[in-house]
């Protein structure tokens, strides 16, 4: 089997393809740089450490919190970027 009806076969069928709203949200969000949330991430780091080196610990574990989703979203922004919206 080549590798096109491998592909063939591993599209998605049209029940698994994405919807048109998250269709234009993976095109939007992929005009967007990934070192932008690689930076957000680091950033509500930096802004956790300064809430927490001035007591306010509340706000630094509400933001600290931030720094992982920041990077997942990250992730999922460069899989659209690599392998588009359907996998395809």
């Amino acid at each position: 089997m080549s590798f096109e009806d491998t592909a063939a076969t591993n599209s998605p069928s049209a029940e698994q393809r994405e919807g048109p709203v998250a269709r234009t949200i993976e095109q939007q969000t992929a005009k967007l740089p990934s070192d932008l949330f690689l930076w957000a991430a680091f950033g509500s780091i930096a802004g956790s450490l300064a809430f927490k080196i001035t007591g306010k610990d509340h706000h630094a574990l509400f933001v600290g919190q931030w720094a992982p989703t920041f990077l997942i979203l990250g992730l999922y922004n460069k899989l659209v970027k690599l392998q588009g919206s359907d996998g395809a």
